[in-house]
């Protein structure tokens, strides 16, 4: 056997801006190393307020969409894996995992003390009926594509579990870090009780009202040494982004998700507060599903492509926390990025010739936003649809309720906005996001030869080779494809002083890859 590992290129490192007025006004990031490093230690109550979070959500892990979920289900349910600050793949409830020569065997080897909430020990059998819950023909889970390519899943005593693949893929141990594949316990018969609140995790759920609020109180018993260090997490749904950093300010809550941009200085005149800020792999999306008329006309989509104005985005909604995109989901923070595609610019009258190619000379369209896209979502609309007007683009901004908008309109609506946190490589997002039959293709888009590609890459172990065929990918996807990626964003968030977290975090996701409240601490 070979042992397989996979670095993520690109930077690790987190960069705060001073709790000042005078250092948010200049813009002043502190350099790794430039204050004292304070100690993990137990004790504390962190609360929470988060952007997302619907009255719809449930604990079937296959129903998470939303980070109000993800954190919940990360500080309850373990993974057989998890990303590191290095961006690679490293084991979690797993102890090691090993690949075939032509990795399409892999053993996944399971710790011995890790033990569910209910203190019974963690087995092959718990594994496998966790990961089968996403694969069944009746299942909606957005990992499930990403399962397909497994043809055997079989348990080699308690801790042993080995997967055969349709054929090799030398990035199969990062799909197991993702937020939906939670081990629950086996019901006894290869199922789960997707409800149960019993996980590995280092975290027991007290109370949970969907979109409202969680609840979770350390474990004393827990397994994994160094981690779960607050006392108790109370996680709350703030939609408001006012609220939200009102509730901060003010003191009710320890930490905030997606501060409003437009108002950041704020935060930098309160006392004890921080801002905190990630690089990785965040992008914000106005996806159009090429199956409905118009958007089925490639020509339209591109019209739509260069009548957004890019810079004005970042200017005016990210407030320059953020680069401009160029219709692909590969940031140049992960491996296999093409430098060489020609960046998509604003141009009027090079969205009329597109129209005119689709037989048009103006296009009617409705844009359904909401914040609970992405934070400045409804104002990125707007400077999108006066941006279009001149290109005779009429975008018709129609603003969405934020409760239920990831289940009543992402995937739903022709037209919207959604935002990705990326995944740690390109066979990973395009797998799940671009993918013919992938559950969360969001622009609908079938096209033969993107993929094509897709399946001859996941098993090359030729790195120029492989380099090649995502670098055409990117290039399909931005000329031909439904996604107008106009932005990739940082991740932005505010927290008290009392707040700590190691030196590095994971940039894949926002909040240490929404993993802080297992690697976080209270001061």
């Amino acid at each position: 056997m070979t042992n397989f590992t996979k670095r993520q290129n690109g930077p690790s490192r987190r960069s705060f801006l001073a709790g000042s007025a005078a250092a948010v006004g200049a813009g002043l990031i502190l350099p790794q190393g430039a204050r004292a490093q304070a100690q993990p230690k137990k004790g504390g109550t962190l609360r929470v307020g988060f952007t997302q979070g619907s009255t719809s959500d449930s604990l079937d892990p296959a129903t998470f969409n939303n980070d109000f979920m993800f954190a919940s289900g990360y500080a309850v349910f373990n993974t057989l894996t998890e990303i590191a600050p290095d961006g690679t793949a490293q084991p979690d409830l797993a102890e090691s995992f090993e690949a075939s020569s032509d990795a399409a065997t892999w053993t996944f080897r399971l710790r011995d003390n890790a033990q569910f909430s209910d203190g019974k020990t963690a087995t092959a059998n718990d594994v496998i009926a966790s990961i089968r819950h996403h694969m069944g023909p009746e299942s909606k889970s957005g990992i499930k594509p990403l399962l397909e390519q497994i043809t055997d899943i079989r348990a080699d005593g308690d801790k042993v579990v080995i997967f055969e693949l349709a054929a090799g893929n030398a990035d199969f141990p990062f799909i197991f870090n993702d937020y939906h594949l939670g081990i629950r316990q086996d019901t006894g018969d290869g199922t789960i009780d997707p409800n149960s609140r019993i996980g590995t995790g280092g975290y027991v759920i007290d109370v949970f009202e969907p979109g409202v609020r969680v609840e979770l109180t350390r474990r004393d018993d827990y397994w994994k040494d160094g981690r779960a260090h607050f006392d108790k997490v109370v996680i709350l749904k703030v939609g408001d982004p006012a609220a939200r950093m009102n509730a901060l300010m003010t003191g009710e809550v320890d930490l905030i998700d997606r501060p409003d941009l437009k108002t950041i200085n704020l935060l930098g005149r309160a006392p004890n507060v921080k801002i905190h800020t990630q690089d990785g792999t965040l992008h914000y999306i106005m996806p159009m599903q090429t199956n409905t008329a118009p958007f089925d006309d490639m020509n339209v989509r591109m019209a739509l492509k260069y009548g957004i104005n890019r810079e004005d985005m970042i200017e005016k909604v990210l407030r320059g926390y953020g680069t401009v995109g160029n219709d692909q989901p590969i940031s140049r923070s992960m491996p296999y990025y093409n430098d060489d595609l020609e960046q998509i610019t604003y141009d009027p009258e090079r969205a009329k010739y597109h129209l005119k190619q689709a037989g048009l000379e103006s296009l009617d369209v409705t844009l359904s936003t909401s914040d609970a896209a992405f934070n400045g979502a409804v104002d990125a609309s707007v400077l999108f649809a006066e941006s279009a007007r001149p290109a005779g683009l009429n975008i018709e901004v129609k603003r969405e309720p934020d409760d239920g908008y990831w289940s009543n309109v992402w995937l739903q609506k022709p037209f919207c906005c959604s935002y990705w946190g990326g995944r740690p490589t390109p066979d990973l997002m395009f797998s799940t996001g671009y993918a013919a039959d992938a559950e969360w293709n969001e622009t609908k888009w079938d096209n033969e030869r993107f993929n094509e590609l897709l399946l001859q890459a996941r098993p090359e172990l030729d790195q120029t080779r492989r380099a090649e065929m995502y670098g055409e990918m990117q290039k399909i996807v931005k000329e031909q494809g439904g996604a107008l990626i106009p932005a990739f964003g940082q991740y932005v968030s505010a927290m008290s002083e009392s707040v700590q977290m190691p030196e590095e975090v994971s940039e894949m996701w926002d909040l240490d890859s929404q993993r802080f409240i297992e690697r976080w601490w209270m001061s």
